[in-house]
């Protein structure tokens, strides 16, 4: 063992309670800081689960100046032989007006083919009354929101009348019910695809095609491909901004806080080797004088400061997985994220271990940064000067 390092655990073990108070100070700012990140892995988790798992990776839409795209399969073949797209959901899509006896609302009526929307969209998982599947074997059937349902009270078996502006007027069966726990809940419904196209009266059309990808990070490289073929191709990031704006704010904020936590624990490890500097001055003046030169002096006080830091952050980090696993999930207060959250019930605490090794090492190199200055300090006394001090 280098005789710096055997002064520097000396030193540490002689002052306990100096020695406690900077642990304990680490070890709690990095339990904070643990079981935050865990939060935050957790809260993106479900965040992506509840919206991007269930969103079209990337919408096509038609070509610039024209309302459909005809002769869709030529487009939907060459989409699907892309490496990067998984599923193609074809689609049409456009208002309506929903009557059922003395009640009216108006809502999207979106005609797809169900098993392609479903190896999309998953639709089935949010459906809580009949089958979205059931729309494929049907004629005059849709699926609405419970909102909606709730608005029209109407039940799985009534029909209601469909109409607007320059549409053939239908009477729809209503087949089945889902909950998505959106404002899509009043806002959606889904029929078959040639029951919308035979309610807008366009023929053999569509104004839209949903696709999921392998990976959706990839969604402007796979947009910006299809515009090349002179369609409009939008990915997810680009028509729902709100989720990567909302995860970035958490993010931020959520990082700046713990920043500063960190930063007053390691101004503690600071004032506590200020005060080990001030009371082993003659030490020091007496290790210089037998040989020591400045960078030993500076190597005993940096390594001080690396053992404490290191003993904190390994401290807190098994606190802060303890509790993060005793946490388990967060139930999420009722109407806490009202809107573009809302969905999302709990919170589940992921801990990672690339965060975990990250913050062990951050919160190491964070307090060896803040031991030069007293490690400085104690390098610059003077030995006659320092072996006189009282």
């Amino acid at each position: 063992m280098r005789y710096e390092l055997f002064i520097a655990i000396r030193h540490i073990v002689a002052r306990k309670r100096q020695t406690i108070l900077s642990v304990a100070a680490i070890g709690l700012a990095v339990m904070i800081l643990l079981v935050s990140q865990a939060f935050m892995a957790g809260f993106t988790q479900e965040l992506y689960d509840k919206t991007v798992a269930n969103l079209p990776h990337v919408t096509v839409s038609p070509r610039e100046g024209d309302d459909y795209i005809h002769l869709y399969q030529n487009i939907v073949t060459k989409i699907n032989s892309m490496d990067e797209v998984v599923a193609s959901s074809p689609y049409l899509v456009g208002e309506a007006s929903f009557e059922f006896r003395d009640n009216t609302n108006n809502a999207a009526l979106k005609g797809v083919i169900p098993p392609e929307e479903e190896a999309v969209a998953h639709v089935q998982q949010d459906v809580i009354v009949g089958s979205f599947e059931e729309l494929a074997y049907s004629t005059n059937t849709i699926m609405i929101g419970d909102d909606l349902a709730d608005d029209l009270e109407v039940e799985p078996g009534d029909s209601v009348e469909v109409s607007f502006p320059n549409a053939n007027t239908l009477s729809l069966e209503v087949i089945a019910i889902f909950d998505t726990g959106t404002p899509v809940d009043e806002s959606l419904t889904y029929t078959s695809l040639e029951t919308a196209q035979r309610f807008f009266d366009t023929g053999n059309v569509i104004n839209g095609i949903s696709l999921r990808l392998v990976d959706y990070n990839q969604d402007q490289q796979v947009a910006s491909t299809i515009q090349a073929e002179g369609y409009d191709a939008s990915g997810w990031t680009e028509t729902n901004p709100e989720i990567l704006r909302t995860i970035a704010i958490e993010s931020t904020s959520n990082n700046i806080t713990l920043g500063f936590i960190l930063l007053i624990a390691s101004f503690g490890v600071v004032s506590t080797l200020n005060m080990v500097v001030m009371g082993k001055i003659r030490e020091i003046g007496i290790l210089m004088a037998m040989g020591a030169n400045k960078s030993n002096i500076r190597m005993i006080f940096l390594m001080e400061s690396g053992l404490l830091g290191l003993a904190g952050a390994l401290l807190g980090t098994v606190a802060g997985i303890i509790i993060a696993l005793a946490i388990g999930n967060y139930e999420v207060p009722q109407g806490a994220y009202e809107g573009t959250l809302e969905g999302i019930s709990y919170i589940p605490v992921i801990i990672r271990p690339l965060d975990v090794l990250i913050i062990i090492t951050a919160v190491f190199l964070l307090n060896l940064i803040a031991g030069i200055y007293p490690a400085q300090r104690a390098a610059s006394f003077d030995p006659v000067t320092a072996i006189s001090a009282k």
